[in-house]
């Protein structure tokens, strides 16, 4: 692959991954009912709104779960495997296919969401314990609902919280095994970035 191809597909991948992160993490804050006031939480409104609220015109929100913004994420990371294909050469593919490769790459960008919040927590833990922070606030909301089950099986000791070791554990087992073989399984074609 030529080098300007290669720079292309880096470029595209970082700023598609980048946005549809951003929906991710605005789904997964709407999902936890997360503090709408907090200055995080309104910024990532304003810069998702664009996209999200004509599709929710079509797409209306079931049980408290918004749709539309996990057909969004679909729709973009579709869009942002089929540019990466075109650019490394490969054409057009099934859009069926492509839309099983975007569901698998959205997990494994929830894991990547879930892992580094986890990291990020942990070292504020130890930094900045008891900041009040708008962006450790809105993460701490997030992770709380997946933490819990955790603390449940393992109950911190004292000052000590061992549970983030058995979250990283099952989250590892499903980031480098699980993932990876549904990748392999659902032909994904490694080495152009999108896994």
């Amino acid at each position: 692959m030529q080098t300007l191809a290669q720079i292309a597909i880096y470029i595209i991948n970082t700023l598609g991954t980048l946005y549809i992160s951003l929906v991710l993490v605005r789904f997964l804050a709407q999902l936890v009912r997360a503090d709408y006031y907090n200055p995080v939480s309104k910024a990532l409104v304003k810069y998702t709104n664009p996209l999200l609220v004509p599709l929710r015109k079509i797409i209306p929100g079931f049980m408290g779960i918004d749709l539309a913004a996990i057909v969004l994420a679909i729709l973009l990371q579709t869009a942002l495997l089929q540019s990466i294909l075109l650019i490394a050469g490969l054409g057009l593919f099934n859009p069926l296919t492509l839309v099983i490769w975007a569901l698998i790459a959205l997990l494994k960008l929830l894991a990547g969401i879930y892992f580094w919040g986890v990291i990020v927590m942990m070292i504020a833990s130890w930094v900045a314990q008891g900041s009040r922070n708008p962006a450790l606030g809105l993460l701490q909301q997030i992770l709380e609902p997946v933490m819990a089950p955790f603390r449940k099986i393992l109950p911190p000791l004292g000052m000590l919280d061992l549970s983030p070791i058995l979250f990283f554990m099952v989250l590892n087992i499903i980031r480098v095994y699980v993932l990876p073989a549904l990748a392999a399984a659902a032909g994904m074609i490694p080495g152009l970035g999108f896994f």
